[in-house]
């Protein structure tokens, strides 16, 4: 299907758009930026403007200035209203797929989302994060720069993410501190009560060692999890 963007958006030089993509108004994306396809970008987003970073060059993108690794977004995302995304400075600012950003969320520069991430209203992400697959980061959530969130992590809103936030784990607070495990998460993963004790340990720190006999997509995420190399 075609894209559907309004009169009034603003898009770029080298803005590679794929198909089905809808762009509201008063939306500018800078390039360069790479978008897949099936998304929903709401009005007054602004992708692929420059870095906060005071080595950064400020470029007009929207009247075809670019430079810089720009930002990729893969396919079925939403994207809210007032949404910030910039552009990276060592590499891509990166959006996974089937992702929601929900009104007034930035991303900073070279930050880099997993699928299926939820990024709640008004959260803050600083630069060079991680966000792995399945997070949901609460209401008005601040992140550290270098800062690493686990796959299928629930933060609570409000926090200050100040250290990694561990997989599946539940974490609240300022400084935001883990209270305990995702077991909603790991439910909807297909796990069993009896799965979730067992990886509790784990998941804790307690425990090196991913537990047999977990649903296979689960297990190769924590093995990928387990295996991550040295952090910021």
């Amino acid at each position: 299907m075609a894209n559907r963007i309004h009169q009034t958006a603003i898009i770029g030089a080298e803005v590679e758009l794929g198909d089905d993509n809808v762009i509201g108004p008063y939306t500018v994306v800078a390039g360069p930026a790479r978008i897949g396809d099936g998304n929903f970008i709401g009005p007054h987003v602004s992708i692929g403007g420059p870095a906060e970073y005071l080595g950064a060059d400020h470029l007009a993108g929207w009247d075809g200035e670019v430079g810089g690794p720009g930002v990729v977004i893969g396919d079925r995302n939403r994207i809210r209203e007032f949404v910030t995304v910039n552009q990276g400075v060592t590499e891509a600012t990166a959006v996974g797929d089937d992702c929601y950003l929900m009104g007034r969320a930035h991303l900073a520069h070279d930050v880099r989302l997993d699928d299926g991430v939820i990024v709640t209203s008004a959260v803050q992400i600083a630069g060079h994060c991680h966000v792995w697959s399945g997070a949901n980061i609460g209401l008005g959530t601040v992140v550290h720069q270098r800062t690493t969130i686990g796959p299928g992590a629930m933060v609570g809103m409000g926090s200050a993410v100040r250290k990694e936030v561990g997989a599946f784990t539940v974490t609240v607070g300022n400084p935001a501190r883990t209270t305990g495990v995702n077991a909603v998460g790991l439910r909807r993963r297909g796990c069993s009560e009896e799965s979730i004790a067992g990886l509790t340990g784990f998941l804790t720190g307690k425990d090196p060692v991913v537990p047999a006999d977990l649903p296979e997509e689960l297990a190769a995420l924590l093995k990928a999890w387990a295996a991550r190399g040295p952090q910021h």
